[in-house]
């Protein structure tokens, strides 16, 4: 006779405290089995062999898996397609329900129907819970019930339902002896799907009060650890977000907190505009007519472009996984502007390159600095990269570190293109393909 059991099935939530699904998992008759899938469908898709991100999430399940055992438990790890996981589980145990928090992207939407599809043939439920946001797909829209396409107004009312409704608790961590009592799978080696050790450093996940006190005046000075790097452990689930907007709101960092909102209303975005994942938000900007020159690309992929504060931002990145958020608009507009090149190439290589990539993030951010996503920047502003750099950058320390060579005329790349020129061609280019027909 097969043991019934309850599933968690970790995704975007790689962690056993204030874990919304895995709490109310925790709270049913039927004992925990912790699960996760090494998704085919996700890794065979990446280009990098040495992708950090692959090495992030399985030194995590490592650890998750450590504590588990702790607990007389362990994690069932899987390597394959969801579907086929689900029916080994289906074979082994009697299946119940299916417990695991909301992932909103379009590849997610699809996934789960899959697997609620055949749970639902083996009599069993797939449940999902709001975690990895505070508020998610129409719970902050506007009071017509259409959803805003614009931050601040959509930030406002944010604020106003969290001070109403105030920070949901899930203790998941104070009802870990319903866990499954058993010592869990084999958790693949990374070789065993493929897959080489990064050399990048992981950051840490917690944030120097100061640094949130500081925040606002110092969060867009690249050369300052000013930020709290925490992007990748929300992108991952390793923090809490309800835990880091009770801190924001408890050092006063309003700033903080705004760029906690920020990922909400991106999710929000995708959820109600899914089509932005692969096209412009606003259709018209579709029509623009980019240059797309291959060689100008990976002139700014390498950090090769001439322009100080763009090189050291593509350096950063690619050294690290990581790169300055007020760089990461610099390198964007240079690109979709001074280049003309697709913002959905950059978008390409930000989502293969970045430790923290999140599809509805990025793709805002990408949106944003071409002009073609919601609450964007208007297609007739340019980031001049030299301003930029007086303005955030002024004794060049930031640059100093990424292309120490800057200041030598003889081995520093000599521009890709004129900034003022390529300004010119840039509004030039929107502006035709704006008022074109389609």
């Amino acid at each position: 006779m097969k043991d019934a059991v309850n599933i968690f099935w970790f995704r975007r939530d790689l962690r056993l405290e204030d874990n919304a699904g895995l709490w109310q998992a925790l709270q049913g008759e039927n004992p925990v089995l912790p699960l996760f899938i090494f998704d085919k469908d996700i890794l065979d898709k990446l280009e990098d062999r040495d992708d950090a991100r692959v090495s992030f999430i399985h030194t995590e399940i490592l650890r998750l898996d450590t504590e588990l055992k702790a607990l007389g438990s362990g994690l069932t790890c899987y390597y394959g397609k969801p579907e086929e996981a689900f029916e080994a589980l289906c074979t082994t145990f009697d299946v119940k329900m299916v417990f695991t928090n909301g992932d909103y992207e379009p590849y997610a939407t699809l996934r789960d129907a899959s697997v609620d599809a055949y749970l639902k043939k083996k009599g069993s439920t797939l449940l999902r819970f709001k975690d990895q946001v505070i508020f998610e797909k129409s719970e902050v829209v506007k009071d017509d019930g259409l959803p805003y396409t614009v931050f601040t107004p959509y930030s406002r009312k944010w604020k106003e339902r969290l001070k109403t409704q105030g920070l949901s608790s899930y203790p998941s961590e104070n009802c870990l002896n319903t866990l499954y009592k058993w010592p869990g799978g084999i958790i693949p080696t990374l070789a065993e799907m493929n897959f080489l050790p990064t050399t990048i450093t992981f950051p840490k996940k917690s944030v120097e009060e100061s640094i949130l006190k500081n925040y606002k005046e110092q969060r867009d000075l690249p050369a300052v650890i000013g930020t709290s790097r925490l992007s990748v452990h929300l992108r991952f689930g390793t923090v809490s977000i309800r835990h880091l907007v009770k801190k924001a709101m408890e050092a006063g960092s309003e700033a903080w907190l705004n760029e906690l909102i920020w990922r909400d209303f991106y999710h929000s975005i995708i959820w109600h505009f899914p089509h932005a994942a692969q096209s412009a938000f606003r259709p018209a900007y579709d029509r623009i007519a980019w240059r797309n020159n291959t060689e100008e690309f990976q002139a700014w992929c390498e950090g090769k472009t001439g322009y100080p504060i763009v090189d050291a931002g593509m350096r950063e990145l690619a050294a690290t996984g990581f790169m300055h958020n007020r760089v990461r608009m610099i390198v964007a507009s240079f690109l979709t502007k001074h280049l003309l090149i697709d913002w959905r190439w950059g978008e390409a290589w930000f989502a293969r390159k970045l430790l923290d990539f999140d599809l509805a993030a990025n793709n805002g951010g990408w949106q944003w600095a071409a002009g073609s996503g919601c609450d964007a920047a208007p297609y007739f502003r340019v980031f001049n990269p030299a301003l930029q750099t007086e303005k955030f950058d002024p004794k060049a320390a930031y640059i100093r570190k990424w292309v120490p060579e800057f200041e030598n005329p003889w081995t520093y790349t000599k521009p890709i293109v004129e900034h003022k020129m390529a300004r010119d061609r840039a509004i030039a280019t929107y502006k035709k393909g704006l008022e074109s027909k389609a």
